[in-house]
């Protein structure tokens, strides 16, 4: 293998990149093995059969990319009747699955008798099983009742079912698990300009000690993820932005981060990468694949209504310091 890589190579970097070809797309060469660049994507909104938002993005070890999203449900009510959950995978950013309803409030025994509720969720991967995470309250004053389930299955995307709930979190919504290099894992959760973090157990459904205050982040709304870069860990975040500020920004929930070096921080804030969209929210996630890293979002841009949203992807990058690029938002 490494007799042809190599001259392959040396071809690619005289001729440079973008002129290499061998009768269809460069491809990257990384660790002696061909990784297909991503050199097209799927416009935005990447999903317009239904309304979507909340992306949380994934690679498992299929080799493809997956997406776990709520499902906003027209004609909406606010956030109120938002009740299950759909998968979406692609291995090109071009064509994308639907691998359809994967949870949805009538399957939680221990959840809000009304239904709805079913807000931004997260998945996680350990020793062949996958953790599905998502938040749901357990009694009809659902703002005080919040609780973050736990669904399991074989497979990434069907035959969840639900283990119950993860016990001694705050009320809070907004899941989300990072498994770092050492497999240990980490769930937060937040909103209301509060974000809490804790490790988890081998078990990824008890918490292993105490969740604690994530200090350091500037403005925090909602939506925590983590991801690590170069041994840096970023938090990023929607912040409280509103358009009714009249500060010169147009539009409301903008897109912040913080880097650390650990898991639990504490972090310093590294400001904005991603200005409002035409939603009065967003949610994110940024994840790598294929070499190339992208934010998730989503944006009105099909409904012109706040909670009728759909779920975008544009690409991300750095800087030399590890600072992140303001995205550019593209149709």
């Amino acid at each position: 293998m490494r007799r042809f890589l190599y001259p392959l190579l040396m071809v690619c970097l005289v001729g440079g990149l973008s002129s290499c070809k061998f009768g269809k797309k460069v491809d990257l060469i990384m660790n002696d093995t061909i990784v297909a660049s991503i050199d097209s994507m799927a416009s935005n909104p990447f999903i317009t059969h239904m309304y979507t938002a909340d992306p949380s993005a994934h690679v498992w070890e299929d080799g493809r990319l997956y997406v776990y999203a709520s499902h906003d449900i027209d004609p909406p009510h606010g956030c109120d009747l938002m009740d299950r959950y759909h998968v979406f995978s692609t291995d090109d950013m071009v064509h994308w699955t639907d691998h359809g309803e994967i949870l949805n409030s009538s399957q939680v025994s221990w959840g809000r008798k009304e239904g709805g509720f079913m807000w931004a969720p997260d998945c996680a991967y350990k020793d062949g099983i996958y953790y599905f995470y998502f938040p749901h309250p357990s009694d009809t004053d659902w703002d005080k009742s919040w609780k973050i389930g736990v669904a399991t299955s074989r497979k990434p995307a069907s035959d969840f079912t639900v283990q119950g709930y993860i016990e001694g979190m705050d009320p809070l919504i907004d899941p989300c698990v990072f498994v770092d290099d050492d497999g240990q894992a980490y769930i937060y959760n937040g909103g209301g300009g509060k974000c809490k973090g804790g490790k988890l157990k081998d078990n990824m459904m008890e918490l292993d000690g105490l969740m604690k205050d994530m200090e350091g982040l500037e403005d925090f709304h909602e939506a925590t993820w983590i991801h690590k870069r170069n041994g840096i860990y970023y938090l990023s975040y929607s912040d409280n932005h509103d358009e009714n500020w009249n500060d010169g920004v147009k539009g409301d929930n903008r897109m912040r981060y913080a880097i650390g070096d650990s898991p639990l921080g504490p972090w310093k804030s590294q400001g904005i990468y991603m200005e409002p969209t035409d939603s009065y929210t967003n949610h994110g996630s940024i994840v790598e694949y294929k070499g190339q890293w992208f934010a998730f979002y989503h944006n009105s841009v099909l409904s012109n209504h706040d909670w009728l949203r759909s779920i975008c992807v544009d690409k991300l990058y750095y800087n030399e310091d590890g600072t992140i690029q303001m995205v550019e938002q593209t149709k």
